[in-house]
């Protein structure tokens, strides 16, 4: 089979596209013929080695989408979808032609979705449903702020927090895009970079505070977060631009009974994943919840120039690989 492979940690020029023998199925192991695998930054990361336990040489790609090719009779022939904190990392990932996956973490994914669809959703709301749905527990009537709506997370944050009956105010660098999933459940957005982060939220709180923030920067906006929270207020943390240590006024954080909460989906392998799943699909069925956009699907042969667009950042949507 065709595969993008690094053998060694660095910039993204190290990905080759190269020949690897076919995987093999087992008595706990199925093959997916990938039909799509999105590329997740996450996944530049990975190939930079600011990943985790990354093994070498290593095929990279976590999210995914294709047919059953090889495994249990009930599943051949079958459209899946998957992804898995050891995909791409400790086992070979989705940017092949073929992949190996456990066979209890086979499922088939949402009618309503496209492969390539179906094939971004993954890492984007298992990140989104942990942080709000497992760990800050959004109610109906609370306000949650999303920054970074714009992105693919935030998208999927925005759209869980509308579903769950919150009030979403959104934030970005840039102005919202109309085309963004998360466009149709902000009620209030605004700019970063235009007033304070703690100005902009207490003037769309009336000066309360959000009860949820949902945070996809992380590094220079940690503190201004946890200022712009309200009384009791929880805040979910999944990333970090720039330096990855941050301060903060530990007497305020107390006084204002603050909660933080990390989330990790790395720590959860694809059975696991496979659970998150399952209580998704329902909402892409209904049509209540909608994948991260796609801005294009490339050939898995130009690979490697699509992890130098993901690593160049401003692009519009998820850059989607098809075999």
């Amino acid at each position: 089979m065709r595969a993008l492979q690094f053998t060694e940690f660095g910039p993204v020029s190290n990905l080759r596209l190269i020949e690897l023998p076919d995987p093999k199925a087992n008595a706990l192991t199925a093959i997916v013929k990938v039909a799509a695998g999105s590329i997740n930054p996450s996944d530049v990361k990975n190939v930079e080695g600011k990943m985790e336990h990354t093994t070498l040489p290593r095929v990279p790609g976590r999210d995914y989408a294709g047919i059953v090719v090889e495994g249990p009779a009930e599943w051949i022939g079958a459209e899946v979808w998957g992804t898995g904190g050891e995909i791409g990392y400790s086992i070979d990932g989705s940017h092949a032609e073929l992949i190996a996956v456990p066979i209890a973490s086979l499922r088939g994914k949402p009618r309503a979705l496209s492969l390539e669809q179906a094939a971004s959703v993954g890492v984007s709301y298992l990140a989104a449903w942990l942080g709000l749905v497992e760990y800050e527990q959004v109610a109906a009537g609370e306000t949650l702020l999303v920054m970074g709506a714009n992105g693919g997370v935030g998208g999927a944050a925005a759209q869980i927090g509308k579903c769950r009956g919150g009030r979403v105010i959104g934030a970005d660098r840039r102005p919202l895009s109309a085309e963004a999933p998360a466009a149709r459940a902000i009620d209030d957005f605004f700019v970063l970079g235009d007033q304070t982060l703690e100005a902009n939220v207490r003037r769309a709180t009336n000066g309360r505070g959000a009860d949820l923030i949902f945070d996809t920067v992380g590094g220079p906006m940690f503190e201004p977060a946890l200022q712009s929270l309200a009384h009791r207020g929880r805040l979910v943390e999944i990333s970090s631009l720039g330096d990855r240590r941050v301060g903060f006024d530990l007497i305020d954080f107390y006084h204002n009974e603050s909660r933080l909460f990390g989330v990790n989906t790395l720590a959860r392998d694809a059975t696991a994943s496979a659970l998150f799943l399952d209580s998704l699909k329902p909402f892409f069925e209904q049509g209540a919840f909608q994948p991260p956009a796609i801005d294009r699907v490339i050939a898995l042969s130009d690979g490697r120039k699509a992890y130098e667009k993901v690593a160049g950042g401003e692009l519009r949507g998820r850059l989607v690989l098809a075999p």
